[in-house]
């Protein structure tokens, strides 16, 4: 009876290894299976500019009210809103910088059309920002970062830090003539037709 279950060591080793390759390959299939799966949904999400910014309200405003529950966490909640001001810069800066001495954006209309190219595209910014909320919606449940911290001074430097940096943006976009917001393409009446 123990004559037929019993196995040398070589053979087992054999099968030790074997059974290791297959599952590193199962757990390979599956993680390659999941990543396809996200990128798909995100492929899918592209288009849907408005449902995505929505879902991102929607995860800020959990993450918010349970810092709020929470009553700490106001670091990393700092954190966050400064990566987030740092993606808005990116958002609305031009990819090339207009130079005084070079070409610029055109400023009649007889010049060349010049598209306004984002430093950071808006998808991007939003995959960028819905990451970090949830990065910091994970943090809460970590107490080494609960730094305690008088999140009002947080709040008003952030604040200050927030119109500083607007202000300079501002400034450029009027130095440039360049508005960073497109509301689609013209529509012309009957009255524009020739």
């Amino acid at each position: 009876m123990y004559g037929n279950t019993h196995v040398d060591g070589h053979q087992m080793g054999q099968q030790n290894d074997d059974s290791g390759k297959n599952e590193s390959t199962v757990v390979d299939q599956w993680l390659h299976r999941v990543k396809r799966t996200y990128q798909v949904l995100l492929d899918k999400s592209t288009p849907r500019t408005l449902y995505r910014w929505i879902g991102w309200a929607v995860l800020l405003m959990i993450y918010c009210v349970r810092v709020f529950y929470l009553e700490g966490f106001y670091i990393v909640t700092y954190a966050m809103a400064i990566f987030n001001l740092n993606l808005l810069l990116g958002f609305l800066t031009p990819l090339e910088t207009p130079r005084d001495d070079g070409p610029g954006l055109p400023s009649k209309a007889n010049d060349e059309f010049r598209p306004f190219v984002r430093r950071l595209p808006e998808f991007k910014f939003w995959y960028a920002s819905i990451r970090s909320v949830v990065m910091g919606f994970f943090a809460t449940f970590f107490p080494i970062f609960d730094v305690p911290v008088f999140w009002p001074i947080l709040v008003m430097y952030w604040l200050v830090l927030f119109f500083v940096t607007m202000k300079r943006q501002i400034k450029h976009m009027i130095k440039y003539k360049y508005v960073p917001f497109s509301f689609g393409k013209k529509k012309y009446g009957k009255s524009g037709a020739m």
